[in-house]
């Protein structure tokens, strides 16, 4: 038999009581505050590039120092959380990014930008958030009633969404008023406000179990060993990898599907893609009032086996019928986020909380490498065959390999609960709480 990962006699939550409302919204608020303001210099940073290369290689290597970083450190930044002050961690890699972007703003004032500084900066503020994202994450089943979970689930796809509509027209009309420099200076601002409530409220950090010798490797494999030992665990892993490979690609390829198919120009994509961000609020807003059926995991795999198959639709709709198109796409962001939101409640109300971090990373590594795997092969893809063969493929094989997870047992029981003996490694330490 293996030995089970997880420290023994932990407490698998952490009792929420009393007035915890106003710690966890000004929290949500502060970090929704400053992902806006990183979706908004984003944009100002993606047409900056644009304007000044008018090359796609050039935002594809953009897109890649985005992404790589999170796939590659997220394993770390999990464990990370696992073992430190979540808040401190929230606070240095936030504040780390503000001042890189200060460094930013004084080269563009001064005209030494060049562009190998904007892939550096993307490449700290993606690296950052490996590091921010499994300690936010893995924080707030100790902020919130497990009740609750669901509902901060669902808010926060509806905040995805409400990114996905702002970034571009927020980033535009900051550029209308204001110099490069002005606009990325919003992301400092934005940073300070989600830094500023973690300087006045404490974040409930888990019980652990801390031998001697114990180290950042020792507390990786034992992430590892967690997920791997866990059927359902990986599985749910195995499924989320698959339809990222396939349907990631489609989402850089819109713009090209519109000009190509629908004959469409900014202007058409522009509506499509914010409409699908409405679609996501929708989605999320739905989602929190609504859990749509008793199993989570139910809503999960029918969400996104409906998602991906739109995505299919929306290539197969007449050259002559964008309106039909945009119909799918739209409907592909709601069920996108009613799948996206039990899929985290599902995590935070299985997985201990002392090792959500690790847990939580590595899943974030795998969609991280499946998505430029898929892009990697949909470029010769859609070459060969155009690109409208990237989304009816890539759609209906992500759509059969959902509906292959309900034919899985350890998958459809993952929210089944683990007693608390196989739950927990055996180890001679004692617990203590850290701060």
């Amino acid at each position: 038999m293996h030995q089970d990962p997880t420290p023994k006699n932990m407490p698998l939550e952490t009792d929420v009581s009393g007035n915890w409302k106003p710690r966890f919204f000004t929290i949500w608020i502060g970090q929704a505050l400053s992902l806006i303001g990183s979706a908004l210099t984003q944009f100002v940073l993606l047409w900056w590039i644009t304007k000044t290369t008018e090359s796609s290689s050039a935002l594809a290597i953009a897109g890649m120092m985005g992404l790589l970083p999170q796939a590659l450190l997220g394993p770390l930044g999990g464990t990370l959380a696992d073992r430190l002050s979540r808040r401190t961690i929230m606070i240095t890699a936030d504040s780390i990014s503000a001042i890189a972007m200060i460094v930013m703003v004084y080269l563009f004032s001064s005209n030494q930008i060049q562009l190998w500084h904007i892939y550096t900066l993307m490449f700290l503020r993606s690296s950052m958030q490996a590091f921010q994202a499994p300690a936010a994450a893995a924080s707030t089943s100790l902020l919130v009633p497990t009740e609750w979970l669901p509902r901060v689930a669902g808010m926060n796809q509806a905040m995805q969404g409400i990114m996905t509509i702002a970034a571009a027209p927020l980033g535009a009309l900051a550029l209308a008023f204001l110099p490069f420099q002005g606009a990325l200076m919003i992301d400092v601002v934005t940073a300070v406000l989600g830094i500023t409530p973690l300087l006045f409220y404490a974040i409930p950090q888990p019980k652990r179990l801390e031998t001697e010798k114990t180290s950042v490797w020792t507390d990786f494999r034992e992430g590892v060993s967690y997920v791997a030992q866990r059927r359902g665990l990986w599985m749910l892993y195995g499924l989320l990898g698959l339809v990222v490979l396939t349907v990631m690609p489609t989402f850089a390829l819109t713009p090209l599907l519109v000009k190509q198919h629908f004959g469409g120009g900014v202007n058409e994509v522009a509506i499509m893609e914010g409409l699908a961000g409405i679609g996501m609020i929708a989605g999320g807003v739905l989602i929190t009032f609504h859990p749509l059926f008793k199993k989570r995991i139910i809503t999960l795999l029918i969400s996104f086996a409906i998602s991906c198959g739109t995505v299919a639709l929306t290539a197969l709709a007449p050259s002559n019928a964008l309106w039909l198109a945009t119909i799918w796409w739209t409907l592909s962001g709601i069920t996108f986020s009613t799948g996206n939101a039990p899929m985290m409640a599902i995590l935070q109300t299985t997985v201990p909380n002392q090792i959500q971090g690790r847990v939580l990373s590595l899943m974030n590594t795998v969609m991280g490498l499946a998505g430029p795997i898929g892009l990697a092969i949909a470029g010769p893809l859609g070459d060969a065959l155009g690109v409208r063969s990237v989304f009816i493929i890539g759609g209906v094989l992500s759509a059969i390999v959902c509906v292959l997870g309900f034919f899985s047992s350890h998958l459809m029981k993952i929210e089944q609960p683990t007693s608390s003996s196989a739950m927990l490694p055996k180890t001679d330490a004692q617990p203590r709480e850290t701060t």
